[in-house]
């Protein structure tokens, strides 16, 4: 035992579980404080490093395989199996596959479940959003479902395409939305394994995509099936960058970053709600930051296409306007009566119900949820046309 650092005979001290204390890594910046001592495993092969590093409650971490963790949050119940994560979040009851690589700006949410060997970043994912094995689908948010029965999912051997000939990543692809996610009453989308969506795309709920088919257009009627036959075959001139639909671009682009802004009010208004031991001020801190970094790194990707396309007429100069909306609160008072409605809901379901975030809002009933639901969506409409009447006049 003389081997062990005082980092880890703190853990061992306050009753986290080291099968092999000689075989853990703990950062010397590591605050031993940040990891609870009731139920938490970490198993051989892990390495913990990071100052804001938060485990609670019975996570497990590394029962299959080597972890590093730098500067994630975990939350209770969590099931870390094995791979690297950085500065991502994991709600309570999320479930991480094997060979995981889970980075920079990914929230995952109340019991998402991944297989193994997934790679995630700049992704968020609503509760019980499932997914199979061998997936790349970063820059990316999905919704949909209503529990564990019956949830939005994808298919093993899936890829979001994230990365064009132009060399850009203005590509995020929103399925289903955050006004109407949030609820958990929505139809789950359904996304085949063997295929692919190539970005940006928007996918409307109850959307099913077959196995084995490449969605490259958006589909915003609820309710369809989406299936393509063999590919063709030819060849045309081309230049990567050229000839490319820049207004789709941009708008999809608006969109998407509009609902991460409507999230961002969910999570300070409505998420707040919910401190507690078992979802403390370092959790909602750690959504919070994780979330400033998806729009940061949407509105970096998107500056880049721009600088691209910027001599186009219409574009031209309009960059530091468009910016500065997604910054301002410009139009969002309009929302505070709405906002204030829907938070007397929360709260009265707290009394009623206690602090657990899933069972309130499944509790809510349908009038209830069209409250909160217009809130948010008239951020999302707000930020939209905003930015909208900035970039994409005239394309």
């Amino acid at each position: 035992m003389k081997n062990i650092t005082n980092k880890i005979e703190e853990l061992l001290n306050k009753g986290v579980v080291i099968s092999d204390p000689n075989n853990v890594h703990i950062g010397d910046e590591v605050d031993t404080g940040s990891i609870s001592g009731n139920g938490v495993m970490i198993y051989p092969g892990c390495k913990i490093n990071g100052s804001s590093v938060l485990i609670l409650e019975k996570a497990k971490i590394g029962y299959e395989g080597p972890v590093t963790l730098e500067n994630c949050q975990v939350g209770p119940e969590v099931n870390i199996k094995s791979g690297f994560f950085k500065e991502a979040v994991f709600l309570k009851g999320a479930s991480i596959g094997s060979g995981s690589h889970v980075r920079e700006g990914t929230i995952l949410e109340e019991e998402v479940s991944i297989a193994h060997t997934v790679g995630l970043k700049q992704t968020i994912l609503f509760p019980y959003v499932t997914l199979g094995s061998l997936i790349n689908f970063c820059d990316c948010f999905m919704s949909g479902g209503t529990g564990r029965k019956d949830h939005s999912e994808v298919g093993s051997s899936y890829i979001h395409f994230n990365y064009t000939p132009g060399q850009d990543k203005a590509t995020p692809s929103l399925l289903g939305d955050v006004p109407k996610g949030v609820m958990l009453k929505q139809r789950p989308i359904f996304l085949g394994g063997q295929g692919g969506l190539v970005g940006p795309c928007r996918i409307a709920f109850g959307t099913t995509i077959a196995a084995g088919t490449i969605c490259r257009k958006d589909e915003l009627r609820p309710g369809r099936l989406i299936f393509g036959g063999p590919a063709g075959s030819g060849n045309i001139p081309y230049t990567p960058g050229d000839n490319r639909n820049i207004k789709k671009i941009l708008t999809n682009n608006i969109v998407y970053i509009s609902n991460l802004t409507a999230l961002k009010h969910w999570y300070s208004y409505v998420r707040h709600q919910f401190i507690s031991d078992s979802f403390p001020d370092a959790l909602i801190d750690g959504l919070n930051k994780r979330l400033d970094s998806a729009i940061s790194e949407r509105i970096k990707r998107l500056k880049e296409f721009y600088e691209i396309n910027g001599s186009i007429e219409p574009l031209k100069g309009r960059w530091p306007e468009f910016e500065n909306c997604f910054i301002s609160t410009y139009g969002i008072e309009e929302t505070i009566p709405l906002r204030d409605s829907f938070l007397e809901i929360i709260i009265s379901g707290i009394v009623r119900y206690g602090k657990e975030y899933l069972t309130v809002i499944k509790k809510l009933n349908d009038d209830e949820s069209d409250i909160g639901t217009e809130w948010l969506q008239k951020i999302v409409n707000i930020k939209t046309a905003e930015a909208t009447r900035i970039l994409v006049p005239g394309l």
